[in-house]
C-alpha cells in the first residue's frame, strides 16, 4: 500500500481494537492526520471522476466525506467510532445527495469502490424501476458489456423483494432487476490497486 493508504489502514486497525473515547482522545493528532490524508485522496478522486463525469467537477470533498463518529442513540452497538473511512461523491449534496454517485470505502476488513444508488427513497426507487423497465434494452447493453462484466459481477441484492413490485408485469423478462432495493455495483480493492 502507498504510505497514505497504509497509515489510514493502520489507524483504522488500531481504532477497531481500541474503539473508545479515551484511546481516540490520546490519538487525536493521528486521527487528524489520517482524516486529512483521506480528504486528499477524496479530492484526487473527484478530479479523476470529473474527467469522465463533468457534473462532478464542482463537488467539494468536505461535502462528501462521512464523519467517523457513529450515531449510537438507537444502536445496540455503542462503540463511538466507525472503523472505516467512506466518501460518497455525487452532485446535489455529496454524501447527503439522493442522486447516483461514486463511493470509496477504506477498511482493514476489505476496501471497495461502488457506483450507483444505495437505499433510495421510495419515490426515487419507483422512478428507477420505471426507468429500467422502459429502457431495458439500453440498461442490458450497459450491464452486459464485457468491460462492465469484467469489473462488476452484479447488483447489490441486500433487501431484494421476493415478488415483482406492484405496477409491473410479473412476466417481465428482467423482473429480477425490478426487485432490487439498491441500484449499486461494487468492486473489491486489493493491495495492488490501493498502492496505486
Amino acid at each position: 500500500m502507498n504510505m497514505h493508504t497504509q497509515n489510514i489502514i493502520r489507524f483504522l486497525t488500531e481504532l477497531n481494537q481500541n474503539n473508545n473515547r479515551e484511546w481516540f482522545a490520546e490519538n487525536k493528532a493521528w486521527y487528524e492526520n489520517v482524516k486529512s490524508e483521506f480528504e486528499n485522496i477524496s479530492k484526487a478522486l473527484i478530479l479523476e471522476i470529473a474527467t469522465f463525469d463533468e457534473e462532478i467537477k464542482n463537488v467539494e470533498a468536505k461535502d462528501c466525506v462521512f464523519r467517523i463518529y457513529r450515531d449510537t442513540r438507537f444502536a445496540a452497538d455503542k462503540t463511538p467510532y466507525k472503523t472505516h473511512f467512506g466518501v460518497y461523491i455525487a452532485t446535489a449534496g455529496g454524501r447527503k445527495s439522493e442522486r447516483a454517485g461514486y463511493y470509496l470505502h477504506l477498511d482493514p476488513a476489505g476496501s471497495f469502490v461502488a457506483a450507483g444508488v444505495w437505499c433510495p427513497q421510495p419515490n426515487i426507487l419507483k422512478e428507477l424501476r420505471q426507468s429500467i423497465y422502459h429502457n431495458i434494452e439500453e440498461f442490458n447493453e450497459i450491464r452486459n458489456a464485457e468491460d462492465f462484466k469484467k469489473h462488476f459481477v452484479g447488483f447489490y441484492e441486500d433487501g431484494k423483494l421476493k415478488k415483482v413490485p406492484t405496477g409491473f408485469p410479473k412476466d417481465f423478462p428482467d423482473a429480477e432487476l425490478l426487485k432490487l432495493k439498491h441500484y449499486m455495483v461494487e468492486y473489491k480493492l486489493n493491495d495492488d490497486i490501493l498502492n496505486s
